[in-house]
């Protein structure tokens, strides 16, 4: 069963990096959410995929019991989707800007900074 998973994480990291090799700025905003659902799926199935009581103390007891699930991994993918969710948001707004400001989606069209030049040979040239 788990060959199964690491067959969908690896398929999953795949198609995200294909995306993100994209020229097309929304395929590698999608490429960054692929990865980051790969990731998170990573995690959950290396902290193992066995059916557990929940991570609960019980009342009067100081640590888990025997059969209880390890909350890390649960931890780690709850942070992980927040800050993936906080990532994709930034991108979004960053993209949607950058085609307002840009007119184009497209990488290859991106090149307003290189038009202007090197600054450092302005600065070799004033320095002598």
């Amino acid at each position: 069963m788990s060959l199964i998973y690491a067959f969908a994480v690896a398929a999953q990291m795949g198609a995200g990096i294909y995306l993100l090799l994209s020229r097309h700025v929304m395929r590698i905003l999608f490429g960054i959410v692929l990865l980051s659902t790969a990731a998170n799926l990573l995690i959950f199935i290396a902290g193992g995929l066995q059916f557990t009581a929940p991570p609960v103390i019980a009342q009067g007891s100081q640590t888990l019991g025997e059969g209880a699930a390890n909350p890390l991994p649960q931890a780690l993918i709850l942070t992980a989707i927040v800050i993936g969710f906080a990532l994709v948001s930034f991108a979004a707004a960053l993209v949607l800007k950058a085609y307002y400001t840009l007119g184009s989606v497209f990488t290859d069209e991106h090149n307003d900074a290189e038009d202007l030049g090197s600054p450092f040979e302005k600065e070799a040239i004033r320095n002598g």
